[in-house]
């Protein structure tokens, strides 16, 4: 496979505005707003102090949250400018907003040498939509667009396909980086090579599954998508997340994975709550993976939760530490469980598991996706891990 893109090493820069995608969604403490780790912010500076150093003027824009398209002042990008300045040693101007009077003003002044950050771009609806008009007054502001948000490359956004409509486009050093880390890996993994995938939707990642089936070991399928897995198999989900037009394809991979020989592992322990809230009423699914019933009236649904799924406590999650144990390659991607509303033992389990291969020795490796990211600064020990896979 060939991971060669034109990048910022490609293009005279001496003179030009670069509109340059980043992503600083950064993990914020939910009642002082502030950051808790800088790490996306860092990582993205490489690029950033390479294209100021050739003389271009830089507009960095980004998301931060899921804001759904509405202004949340707990959500504005004020102190990753704030951080930004910090970090570079030089003042960095912000707007206060994306493709308003405040950005255009202050992108058409803007000299080489100089940075702009532009306000959070998912505060307007038409950013998620990839809508043509407001790709094109993104790229209005510059005249070249440069990609260095890895974990949202794979999202058809406005800021990340649509501007590259409009501007001559380059991938930045964060991105040949991570392409450079996940070719090797993907090219010649190290064995046992384990592969863990979460998140929402199975549509999300039908391409990694079937690529991974070509190369790894083992898979193990948690979180939102593991519903369509299961209900597939004809496992009852109560009103969890379904993907109905992708249950044959779930069927497809299953077959697929016994005619390779690969491990593919759903979850066989549960928790199961009576919505998907903060002050959730969980009931933990016993050692078979039935549900108890008990005095909130939960009935017995093949065992598989309500709103949830998650691999608890149980046969599910330790033979998951043995085969994380036992692996010399991991990557992940997508969180498993419900982590945003907290208190939810797989996502944590996995990810102590593998932040202990991480640092069991030079000739163990354990990447995972940005979205994950957030999740394990929370639990104290992220610097362990390297981020290889999208998100957000």
């Amino acid at each position: 496979m060939n991971y060669n893109k034109m990048t910022v090493r490609d293009v005279q820069l001496s003179g030009k505005k670069v509109l340059l995608r980043c992503d600083f969604n950064v993990p914020q403490d939910k009642t002082t707003g502030e950051i808790t780790s800088d790490k996306r912010i860092v990582a993205a500076l490489p690029t950033i102090r390479y294209l100021l150093d050739n003389g271009a003027a830089v507009i960095a824009c980004s998301h931060l949250g899921k804001p759904k398209g509405t202004w949340k002042e707990s959500l504005t990008l004020a102190p990753v400018a704030k951080r930004l300045t910090e970090l570079l040693g030089m003042d960095v101007l912000f707007a206060k907003d994306i493709i308003g009077e405040d950005a255009k003003t202050k992108a058409a002044a803007l000299q080489p040498g100089q940075l702009l950050l532009l306000e959070n771009l998912r505060f307007d609806p038409r950013e998620e939509k990839n809508d043509p008009e407001f790709a094109k007054e993104l790229a209005s502001m510059a005249e070249l667009y440069v990609s260095d948000a890895f974990g949202t490359v794979h999202r058809a956004h406005a800021s990340t396909a649509g501007v590259a409509a409009y501007l001559p486009a380059y991938a930045g050093l964060l991105i040949e980086k991570e392409l450079s880390v996940m070719g090797k890996a993907l090219e010649d993994p190290k064995r046992p090579f384990v592969a863990i995938l979460g998140g929402a939707k199975v549509s999300d990642k039908i391409g990694v599954i079937n690529n991974l089936l070509e190369k790894a070991d083992t898979i193990i399928i948690g979180g939102g998508m593991a519903y369509t897995f299961v209900k597939a198999q004809g496992g009852e989900i109560g009103t969890s997340l379904l993907e109905a037009d992708k249950m044959d394809y779930a069927l497809e991979m299953i077959q697929k994975a016994k005619d390779r020989g690969v491990k593919l592992l759903l979850p066989i322990d549960t928790m199961a709550g009576d919505q998907f809230a903060a002050d959730v009423v969980v009931v933990a699914g016993d050692g078979d993976g039935a549900f108890r019933r008990d005095a909130h009236g939960f009935h017995t649904f093949h065992g598989f939760q309500l709103v949830d799924v998650e691999i608890a406590d149980g046969d599910g999650i330790r033979f998951v530490d043995f085969l994380i144990a036992e692996a010399i390659d991991v990557r992940g991607g997508g969180i498993v469980g419900a982590t945003e509303h907290g208190g939810h033992l797989s996502g944590e389990r996995i990810a102590h598991g593998v932040a202990e291969q991480e640092g069991a020795g030079d000739e163990r490796r354990a990447n995972h996706d940005g979205d994950a990211c957030g999740y394990e600064h929370a639990l104290g020990f992220s610097h362990e891990f390297q981020s290889d896979g999208p998100h957000g």
